[in-house]
C-alpha cells in the first residue's frame, strides 16, 4: 500500500513557476514509476509526465520544454517543476504510483493516487 500526498500548488501569474511535490509512504517507492496527471474543470483527467524506476521520463506535448519531473528516492518524493505557466495549466494536479515501474500515460496503469493539489494560473 502506498499513500501519496501532494503539495506546492497555489495561485501564480502567467509566466510564473511552481514546483509540486508528492511525498510517498512505504519502503518500495524506488520500484514505482511515478506520474503526474491533471484535471481542469469540465475536462477529463490527462497525463502530464512520468518518471520511471530507472529515472527515464516522458511528457505530454503540453508539458514538453516547460515542465520537469524528478524524483528523490531517499526522500520518497517526486517533483514537478513547472515553468512558463499559462492559464491553460490551471487544474488540480495529481501524483500517482505505478507498481510496474515503467513509463505509461494511461491512468489505468497507476494503482495509487494522491488527493490532488490545485494550481491556478491567472492571466
Amino acid at each position: 500500500q502506498v499513500q501519496l500526498v501532494e503539495s506546492g500548488g497555489g495561485l501564480v501569474q502567467a509566466g510564473g513557476s511552481l514546483r509540486l511535490s508528492c511525498a510517498a509512504s512505504g519502503r518500495t517507492f524506488s520500484n514505482y514509476a511515478m506520474g503526474w496527471f491533471r484535471q481542469a474543470p469540465g475536462k477529463e483527467r490527462e497525463f502530464v509526465a512520468v518518471i520511471t524506476r530507472t529515472f527515464g521520463s516522458a511528457y505530454a506535448d503540453s508539458a514538453k520544454g516547460r515542465f520537469t519531473i524528478s524524483r528523490d528516492n531517499a526522500k520518497n518524493t517526486v517533483y514537478l517543476q513547472m515553468n512558463s505557466l499559462t492559464p491553460e495549466d490551471t487544474a488540480i494536479y495529481y501524483c500517482a504510483a505505478n507498481p510496474w515501474g515503467g513509463s505509461s500515460a494511461r491512468s489505468a496503469a497507476y494503482d495509487y493516487w494522491g488527493q490532488g493539489t490545485q494550481v491556478t494560473v491567472s492571466s
